[in-house]
């Protein structure tokens, strides 16, 4: 692949302490892996396989416990919680499984809490978050909470809101995995539509089949480590 590296993880572990008679668990063993600027990226593998947690750690939403990962040549992982933050908030879009709304606020509301929280002109940012709104079909919901959404209306909010800030890397922790049949397919239909006109890198944690062939790459994970590397 021609394109630049945007982050790399080199020999992540992730061991988390337990209680009682386990003692230690190992969700992640030295994973490598590398993701292309503008590329979509599959991260694949059952339940329990340490997706999310990779995926967290890419992020700067968890720390390994060894290993490194960069992001356009920052280590985050060395980076104090300041830093983090503002890594979050400006290079880094997520799409939880769970769209994570607050109840109180409107979708327009909702999509630009990240922009408002740093400090962007809050006239520009109401328009691209108009616009948004409007790609993912969903100018006639601006004013409404998320009560009155439905589930897919929700999880399009919430794709909004992860890319307000015009992030860089969009980190999806199985984005529709929450949804029906027919409205996971109207919600990566409209992500991948996005991820192509606004130029995103996208790493979707998924176990939909389906989801991963829309992918240039598959990495699969099986207990904490990387067992193949598939390109198409």
């Amino acid at each position: 692949m021609s394109a630049p590296i945007l982050i790399q993880g080199t020999g992540i572990r992730k061991v988390y302490d337990a209680k009682g008679s386990r003692g230690a668990v190992e969700v992640l063993s030295g994973v490598d892996l590398s993701i292309h600027s503008q590329e979509r990226l599959a991260i694949v593998g059952s339940s329990g396989s340490g997706k999310s947690t990779l995926l967290h750690i890419l992020g700067g939403l968890d720390t390994p416990t060894s290993g490194d990962v960069v992001f356009e040549g920052s280590y985050i992982n060395r980076m104090n919680s300041t830093e983090l933050a503002r890594f979050r908030n400006q290079q880094i879009g997520f799409i939880f499984q769970f769209h994570h709304l607050l109840p109180e606020f409107t979708s327009l509301e909702n999509v630009l809490m990240p922009a408002l929280l740093s400090n962007q002109d809050k006239e520009t940012m109401e328009a691209r978050a108009i616009s948004l709104l409007d790609a993912l079909h969903l100018s006639h919901r601006l004013h409404h909470r998320p009560t009155e959404l439905s589930g897919g209306e929700q999880q399009r909010v919430a794709i909004a809101r992860a890319l307000i800030n015009k992030p860089k890397l969009v980190l999806a922790d199985e984005p529709t995995g929450n949804l029906d049949k027919h409205n996971a397919t109207a919600v990566m239909e409209l992500l991948l539509g996005l991820q192509e006109s606004e130029n995103l890198t996208l790493a979707i944690v998924t176990h939909d089949p389906m989801i991963a062939t829309h992918c240039e790459r598959i990495y699969e994970l099986q207990a904490g480590t990387i067992l193949k590397s598939d390109a198409k």
